[in-house]
């Protein structure tokens, strides 16, 4: 499905009235239209003149109250009037499979006409709900509108993800959100998934709200919606931290847990061991008693015996079924401990791979709009021992233009390869890395990186078309040749040190090996000159 998100407005105005009265509008009931798989998606919003303006915070606050019944009880099955503004929550922690989801209603009186006035009650439920930042509610807002739109009607889609407590409120007259405004009262059912009902980081399922079909809606439109999915990447980004953290503290459970396992076990070794010499001593006595029926003390020594025997089983059993419920509590927490990192695994990929895809289309949109590279010069400013930053200044009067977002530039180098400029950059600690980076002329942001992590004290050479810097692999640190896309066209088969120069001569290039040990590469195939 391609579709193209973006509002249709047609005059500035003030922010848009929600109560106002008949007169000033008559909504028609009526399909004004229809919007296939192929067409393009267009928010109508109501331009013209209001009764009553409300300010943006009687706006947040329809949202606020909605928020503030879940919040204060987690099991409340709906809040809001019908007939307005009203969520059904719809959470059944008895089912496993599917989603959970609140259900955005608007009643056939609300009076919401503007998408970014529906987005502000949205992003203002969230964060009284969920305890979502208001940034970060802004943003979930924004993709929540634009996947109830794609999926307008698509009730063989929610049936897929949602659990039957969703569902079973959902029609396919009503089930997302239609294009225009006059066709919202009565007629919409907003869908936001749960991914953790609990509340937090990590409530709303962002990776259901941010699927393809929804990024190529935003991708569609002037700007791509490059900075709302930037947003989105770094929640998501956050959302794999927490998870990852989740993940260890269960792996510590799971280790504890293995732990109790293997010591009721033991247990459970001993006690059996005791009950079978019971038993034994047992099954002894009772022969003697047998033999000697006359014998008082045997008598007694087989009725004692039996008895210590009868003990001594019934404790092997109780500690033979707690060392099963323990063993049975360790797998659960194993299995809850790889679940969680798997999680965060997927979360963290996801992530990543949603900035490369909008790094490739800020290149386009800098290959759109960018400016002639009249009267620019590029360079670096040093912002202290380690790190410097790209600046664009105007050749004539030396002065800076402007200054890179990017901070972490390495080795007081920026080359110029094709369009951009090549640089080492990056930090170490967390999720973060150092690499080979790509910046472009206009705004100077990343626009690619390679995929080989680089030495933090790495030099950056070129020679012609090539690009030379230390890169690690499998062995360890090794020089890297790339090409002015960042693609890694060769690899030293000898490590290197890491903060090895590197000069590059018409005999070959000359490098420092972990040795300390000047080495000779040829430069065809970077190979030791033997």
């Amino acid at each position: 499905m391609s579709k193209r998100l973006f509002s249709a407005v047609f005059a500035a105005l003030l922010v848009c009235a929600l109560p106002f009265s008949a007169a000033a509008l008559e909504v028609d009931q009526q399909e004004l239209e229809s919007v296939s798989a192929a067409d393009t998606i267009v928010f109508v919003n109501y331009t013209g003149p209001h009764a009553v303006i409300d300010s943006v915070d009687q706006i947040k606050g329809i949202g606020s109250s909605l928020g503030n019944v879940i919040a204060s009880d987690p099991a409340a099955a709906e809040a809001g009037l019908s007939s307005r503004y009203y969520v059904i929550h719809a959470v059944d922690p008895n089912i496993a499979a599917g989603l959970d989801a609140d259900i955005l209603i608007l009643g056939e009186n609300a009076t919401v006409d503007h998408i970014r006035n529906l987005r502000r009650i949205i992003a203002a439920y969230l964060s009284s709900a969920y305890g979502y930042t208001e940034k970060d509610a802004e943003t979930l807002a924004v993709f929540i509108t634009v996947y109830n739109a794609v999926y307008r009607g698509d009730t063989a889609s929610f049936s897929a993800k949602y659990k039957p407590a969703v569902t079973k409120h959902l029609s396919a007259e009503k089930a997302g959100l239609a294009l225009n405004y006059q066709d919202w009262p009565g007629k919409s059912q907003i869908v936001i998934p749960l991914a953790n009902p609990a509340g937090g980081l990590g409530t709303v399922d962002t990776t259901i709200i941010s699927d393809k079909q929804v990024v190529q809606s935003m991708r569609e439109e002037e700007d791509k919606g490059v900075d709302v999915r930037k947003d989105m990447v770094d929640i998501k980004e956050r959302e794999a931290d927490a998870a990852a953290e989740q993940a260890a503290d269960a792996q510590k459970q799971a280790a504890q847990a293995a732990v109790k396992q293997k010591e009721e076990e033991q247990k459970q070794t001993q006690a059996v061991k005791e009950a079978e010499t019971a038993q034994k001593q047992a099954e002894t006595a009772q022969k003697e008693a047998a033999a000697n029926p006359d014998d008082a003390q045997a008598q007694q020594r087989a009725a004692e015996t039996a008895a210590e025997a009868e003990t001594k089983r019934q404790a092997a059993e109780a500690q033979t079924a707690k060392a099963e419920e323990q063993k049975q509590i360790a797998e659960e927490k194993r299995t809850t401990a790889a679940e969680q990192q798997a999680a965060a695994d997927k979360k963290r990929e996801e992530a990543r791979t949603d900035r490369t895809e909008i790094a490739k289309d800020q290149q386009q949109l800098i290959a759109e709009t960018a400016e002639p590279p009249v009267n620019a010069a590029y360079g670096l400013k040093m912002l202290d021992d380690t790190f410097s930053v790209m600046v664009k200044l105007n050749a004539a009067t030396g002065q800076v233009i402007r200054q890179s977002p990017v901070t972490v530039v390495r080795g007081r180098t920026l080359l110029p390869a094709g369009e951009n400029y090549m640089a080492v950059a990056g930090q170490t600690g967390g999720n973060a890395a150092v690499k080979l980076v790509l910046l472009d002329t206009v705004n100077m942001e990343i626009v690619a990186e390679s995929k080989e992590q680089a030495a933090e004290k790495s030099v950056l050479i070129r020679d012609g078309n090539d690009f030379y810097a230390v890169v690690q692999d499998q062995t360890g640190w090794i020089v890297g040749k790339y090409d002015a896309a960042l693609s890694l066209t060769l690899k030293s088969k000898i490590t290197v040190h890491p903060a090895t120069p590197i000069v590059v001569t018409d005999a070959g290039i000359c490098v420092t090996d972990t040795a300390g040990n000047a080495k000779l590469l040829k430069k065809t195939d970077l190979t030791e000159v033997k």
